[in-house]
């Protein structure tokens, strides 16, 4: 073999190599942001005026991979949980819907309840599902509770868009 078309070979499978995820990283001074859905048969627990902001580390999937803060108080650079067993499971690669590169299921467990709840909102942790769009945006959904459980339902669809500067709110 040539010493050009080995330098070919091993510049095409670095690159190859490179995982898609990198692209999602959020730099010093960036994140993704944006709405909730609106639709109130999509969206329970979040008015529809609720904004998200998400900083990720694609470089730490597994262990830290980034944080989410609502407008509404209830999620304030909340850390991101990876479920570590979830890694090694089929439910890993979970796909749904068309346009996306990747599903990660996280936990994260709010700061604040609404304060239309009252004392008796809940502090009890939300799965967080964040898909990782062929456009480079990030769909985030927050899940708690099912109707009529105990504690407070949160189900919310965030569409999120890359963006310069903190948060906004």
């Amino acid at each position: 073999m040539s010493r050009s078309s080995c330098f070919l070979l091993s510049l095409s499978t670095l690159v190859l190599g490179c995982r898609g995820e990198d692209r999602f990283s959020t730099g010093p001074g960036e994140r993704f942001e944006g709405p909730v859905t609106p639709a109130s048969f999509a969206r329970a627990g979040f008015s529809d005026s609720t904004n998200m902001c998400l900083t990720l580390d694609a470089e730490h999937l597994q262990d830290a991979p980034g944080t989410i803060t609502t407008s509404d108080g209830q999620f304030r650079l909340t850390a991101l949980h990876a479920i570590p067993e979830l890694w090694r499971d089929p439910l890993s690669t979970l796909s749904f819907g068309e346009g996306r590169e990747r599903n990660l299921i996280y936990v994260a467990t709010p700061v604040a309840p609404l304060a239309s709840q009252g004392d008796s909102g809940s502090l009890e942790s939300a799965f967080c599902v964040v898909s990782l769009l062929n456009s480079g945006s990030v769909e985030v959904r927050l899940i708690r509770q099912a109707p009529g459980a105990a504690n407070s339902q949160l189900f919310g669809v965030f569409s999120l868009t890359r963006k310069q500067g903190p948060c906004s709110f």
